[in-house]
């Protein structure tokens, strides 16, 4: 039996943290497929947020587990990953959309086209790839939080990143369904869902898509 593929998920360190809905459901499909690496900037531990009833439990065992350490983001060699998975990250728009550490990461992910995964606010980390003027998945089409979506958010005035309007900007086609409804869009190797909600249907397709290759 050839051995697992391995998938980096990389997740913002920021203060608005990482959806504790998103990431569980994410793990929870991808730990029995995938041997798993988890990656922050600076390798700061993952500040779950929005931990209800249901996911409380986990997150308490998740945090006892060796692969709650993150690794540090800058030190992550992406020729050593298979997959990438970027769940919902409220606190991403703040760090990783200009991270030039998963840049790097991504650019090898594109040349060698192997799949990735972006999730609601995870969608924004995409951003941080530009070079010069161009952006890498300029010509590719994806979802993420719609404007609707993002206004309700107390912060909404004060992010550094609106989705929606950078992929129009540079040059990606942006579709969104209602607010809060399930809407996922594949286009090559990149699988985009447009808020939590898509999370589990968004990481099926990366299961499904990561097999095929």
């Amino acid at each position: 039996m050839s051995a697992k593929p391995t998938c980096l998920i990389v997740a913002s360190a920021s203060p608005q943290g990482v959806s504790a809905a998103s990431f569980h459901q994410s793990f929870s499909l991808v730990a029995s497929v995938f041997n798993l690496q988890t990656a922050t900037p600076g390798g700061k531990p993952i500040d779950f947020v929005g931990v209800d009833e249901s996911s409380a439990r986990w997150v308490q065992d998740f945090n006892l587990k060796p692969y709650a350490t993150p690794a540090k983001l800058e030190s992550i060699d992406g020729a050593r990953y298979q997959v990438l998975l970027l769940p919902d990250c409220p606190g991403a728009p703040s760090d990783l959309a200009h991270s030039g550490s998963l840049h790097r990461i991504l650019t090898h992910f594109i040349a060698h086209q192997k799949p990735v995964c972006a999730v609601g606010q995870g969608v924004s980390a995409l951003c941080c790839a530009t070079e010069g003027q161009r952006w890498i998945f300029n010509g590719y089409s994806l979802t993420g939080p719609s404007v609707f979506e993002l206004v309700r958010r107390p912060d909404f005035a004060n992010l550094p990143l609106v989705v929606e309007d950078f992929v129009k900007d540079s040059g990606g086609s942006y579709t969104a369904s209602q607010e809060d409804a399930v809407h996922v869009v594949i286009d090559r190797h990149l699988i985009t869902g447009q808020n939590m909600q898509s999370t589990s249907l968004a990481v099926n397709n990366l299961i499904l898509l990561s097999s095929a290759k």
